[in-house]
């Protein structure tokens, strides 16, 4: 079994790919969804991410469905202590406004804990920085959280560089449980608002990191081809014009070198590298089917070699 990871200094040792829950409830139906925890949990993986938001965005639902799918699938399947989920709050959904205030941060862990089913929040983030709420409340009300053992661990989702280094120092200088990792936007396609600044944080202060978007809303997979059919939707179009150009496609030419090598697929390559990534702790990565789940855990065996590593690093800021 691959060797776990310790998140930041939290002593929570999570497995080496993350699996992402915003398709619970949209993407994946109840069963699917048990599938592929089934699947993932079955190939070794123990660190799953939700938030309280999924999938509010979707017609009929209000959020809250991916959290309600995960806890009925903890209950039953009673390896409740084997796993370590992440949920987040601060964005508008489940019945709560954006925001991390102390009454926002309160509510949605108790409502998050009982969509769960559970007695303790392993990770808590911060879903996206709040400046209307100033940082010492925010990190006073989540300590309070810590210290009546209904959240273990503490993070930060969407922060920059200078907002994590201020929450940082307040948390040191107050007393306060300090933020131990940081999910950001981040993957071999788009770099900048991590690069720029909160990577050198992380690894400064010892911070995990557990990227989202890790195959670029789906490019990164290889099934977006210049002059190959693609589906008609809102998604495929923004993905297309966002990607499909001479950068995305230097990368997708790179993307199939090294898999060939490999005999391995776009996918886990691109999942590889962020694994490889020094200060990357646990990329996440979203499935709707136990064939895709099992095409991601292909990623952790895979072993980069240097120049595989500068190739598609190369293709990729060309």
């Amino acid at each position: 079994m691959p060797q776990r990871r310790e998140l930041g200094r939290s002593g929570l040792q999570v497995f080496p790919l993350c699996l992402g829950g915003n398709v619970f409830g949209w993407g994946a139906d109840e069963a699917a969804s048990h599938d592929v925890l089934d699947a993932y949990a079955d190939g070794g993986g123990n660190f799953i991410d939700s938030a309280n938001v999924y999938s509010a965005w979707v017609e009929g639902n209000s959020g809250g469905e991916s959290e309600e799918i995960i806890g009925r699938w903890l209950r039953s399947r009673h390896d409740r202590d084997d796993m370590i989920v992440a949920t987040k709050v601060g964005m508008a959904g489940a019945g709560l406004e954006e925001g991390l205030s102390r009454d926002q941060i309160r509510r949605g862990a108790e409502e998050s804990l009982q969509r769960l089913g559970a007695d303790r929040i392993d990770l808590y983030y911060a879903h996206r920085d709040d400046r209307a709420t100033p940082l010492g409340e925010t990190l006073a009300a989540f300590g309070e959280l810590v210290d009546e053992g209904l959240v273990g661990t503490i993070a930060a989702s969407n922060y920059s560089a200078k907002r994590l280094t201020e929450a940082l120092e307040i948390s040191a200088g107050e007393g306060l449980p300090r933020y131990e990792a940081l999910q950001p936007h981040y993957n071999l396609l788009e770099r900048d608002d991590y690069e720029g600044g909160p990577e050198q944080v992380c690894r400064d202060q010892g911070l995990g990191v557990a990227p989202y978007f890790s195959l670029a809303r789906g490019f990164l997979t290889g099934k977006y081809r210049p002059g190959q059919p693609t589906p008609d939707s809102p998604r495929a179009r923004g993905v297309i014009a966002s990607f499909m150009n001479a950068r995305g496609e230097a990368v997708l030419s790179a993307l199939d070198a090294v898999s060939e090598a490999h005999d391995a697929t776009p996918a886990q390559v691109s999942i590889a590298w962020l694994m490889q990534r020094e200060g990357v702790t646990s990329p996440i990565a979203s499935a709707t089917t136990v064939a895709q789940v099992e095409d991601l855990l292909g990623a952790v065996a895979i072993e980069l070699t240097a120049d595989e590593f500068r190739t598609l690093d190369r293709a990729a800021v060309a």
